[in-house]
């Protein structure tokens, strides 16, 4: 089974704290969103592969390590996921971004897809999915199954905030995929919406709401 890890990094906590308050605009939220994103990034990247090479210092020659072998790839669940993008390209600034689109039909709650556009190489990169909120979990395990469909057999799935929901399902779903979550929260409610959550992620993003 994947392991969930929720960060408890006060920074981002705090960050989180200003991001959920109705009254935070789109421009902080937008900003806020970037920075948590970049923060998570740290813990998201920590296991990447090492490799030895030989540098030169201005002293002398000696051994170093450098990222090896699989390359990262970046792939937001659009339109939402657009907004965790830069703060990880601030880490890795070489790393490729894909883009996946979904839409919740709001009827039946499930995702729809509309586009998807990959780099040539997905099956060869260590993907990371971003979208700020775990929910039911249907975007997440269809972005993650039509990566798989593609070949890529390391993935994880990064988010702002998830609902136990959506956790357990995507778990069930993918039990290989990792999950990393600024903050667990208490459940959803009858329309699908992550108490105490923080609203629609994509709304508050791009002043849409």
């Amino acid at each position: 089974m994947s392991k969930l890890h929720v960060f408890d990094h006060p920074l981002i906590t705090h960050k989180l704290s200003i991001m959920r308050q109705s009254g935070t605009g789109s421009k902080d939220f937008r900003e806020l969103l970037n920075e948590i994103a970049m923060l998570m990034g740290y813990e998201v990247t920590r296991d990447l592969p090492m490799e030895e090479y030989t540098i030169k210092t201005p002293m002398e020659t000696m051994k170093a390590k450098k990222i090896s072998g699989k390359k990262l790839a970046i792939v937001p669940i659009l339109r939402a996921g657009l907004g965790m993008v830069d703060g990880m390209l601030t880490l890795v600034p070489v790393a490729k971004v894909g883009h996946i689109g979904l839409y919740r039909d709001p009827e039946t709650h499930q995702p729809v897809e509309y586009y998807c556009k990959l780099p040539e190489d997905i099956e060869k990169r260590i993907v990371i999915v971003v979208d700020p909120m775990l929910a039911t979990g249907g975007s997440a395990i269809d972005a993650i199954t039509m990566l798989k469909k593609r070949g890529v057999t390391n993935i994880r799935f990064m988010c702002l905030v998830a609902a136990p929901e959506g956790v357990k399902a995507l778990q069930e779903a993918h039990p290989d995929v990792d999950i990393y979550a600024a903050a667990l929260d208490r459940e959803l409610n009858e329309n699908k919406y992550i108490l105490p959550g923080l609203g629609d992620a994509g709304d508050r993003i791009f002043g849409t709401k």
